[in-house]
């Protein structure tokens, strides 16, 4: 987009790849800034994969602009494509007044053809980066930073957990919060993630966290209470990779060759917060064989939740079983 703001527009470009949140938003920034609103009308054309072809896609980037300097073709959803390979024909002489925006969801484009080939020659290639859970939060963080705004590290949390890795569900939430703040305020607290999104803001998996690693029993059963009273919005599959990803980190700790908040963070690949609230604090509390075994543990209640060597015992009470074994 830099380059594009340049000036420097490239006849085709491709954007392919798992994160839809990403490719739907590049592809609308590229329409918004090359081509002007009140010329859209003859100077935007979009198709979608599903209901056109590539007879089609390259008889209408061949054609020329009315009224406007260049003519953008967006096709939608070309993953959808029969005989995307095709393309090839035009990618050889591609149309000078045309920009192309091809957006592949889902996946990515074969990189053995000839039209990827072409593509990366004359045009640009984004392949948008898969989001992993535990750069959900930086996620967060940046988006409300976009927005001039701030919010909590412990909302941003709960917000990453509650919702998951729909980033355009994350980026709705996060909007409506904005809408949500008094007038003047730009600071998102754990109290309006949890009054807005529906989420409890005492009975969450980050507070279970904290009460494990603090070995706080009664809380830690008041939370695993309420997740067995709302299985829905709190099921044992969505909470146990949380627990395994906390536990893990405290294990890599331990071995940390630097234990400082600093020292630990680069070691185990998480923040300078993180590391000093959440790791550091409580890793004398548990031992390096007693993390294995938790690790051990939580695997062995996430193969029986799934029904391995479980014929009958409910979600509920193998979580509590979890607790009881990481407690003692």
């Amino acid at each position: 987009m830099a380059d594009v703001r340049k000036g420097e527009v490239k006849p085709v470009y491709l954007l392919m790849g798992t994160e839809n949140f990403y490719l739907d938003r590049l592809e609308s920034q590229l329409v918004q800034h090359l081509v002007p609103e009140h010329l859209r009308d003859w100077a935007l054309i979009s198709l979608f994969g599903a209901e056109t072809d590539v007879e089609t896609v390259v008889t209408t980037a061949r054609g020329f602009p009315m009224g406007a300097d260049r003519m953008v073709v967006v096709v939608k959803e070309a993953q959808n494509l029969d005989e995307f390979a095709r393309l090839e024909t035009y990618l050889k002489q591609p149309q000078p007044t045309t920009v192309l925006i091809l957006t592949y969801r889902g996946g990515t484009v074969d990189k053995r053809l000839k039209a990827y080939t072409l593509i990366k020659k004359l045009g640009v290639i984004y392949e948008t980066p898969r989001i992993y859970e535990n750069n959900l939060p930086t996620f967060v963080v940046g988006y409300c930073r976009e927005k001039n705004l701030t919010i909590d590290r412990e909302a941003a949390s709960l917000m990453a957990a509650h919702i998951g890795t729909d980033l355009s569900r994350i980026a709705t939430e996060v909007d409506k919060l904005a809408v949500a703040l008094p007038a003047s305020q730009t600071h998102i607290n754990i109290d309006l993630v949890a009054e807005h999104i529906g989420v409890s803001k005492n009975y969450n998996i980050f507070e279970l966290t904290d009460a494990l690693a603090e070995k706080n029993a009664k809380k830690a059963f008041e939370i695993a209470k309420y997740f067995d009273n709302n299985p829905k919005s709190n099921p044992i599959q969505k909470n146990l990779p949380v627990l395994f990803r906390y536990f893990s980190n405290l294990f890599i700790a331990k071995y940390a060759p630097t234990q400082t908040a600093h020292g630990i963070a680069e070691y185990v690949g998480v923040t300078d917060w993180q590391a000093k609230s959440k790791i550091l604090p409580v890793l004398s509390n548990f031992s390096g064989k007693k993390l294995m075994q938790i690790l051990t543990a939580i695997r062995r209640t996430d193969a029986r939740s799934k029904g391995i060597d479980n014929p009958y015992t409910p979600d509920g009470e193998l979580f509590r079983e979890l607790l009881f074994f990481i407690l003692n």
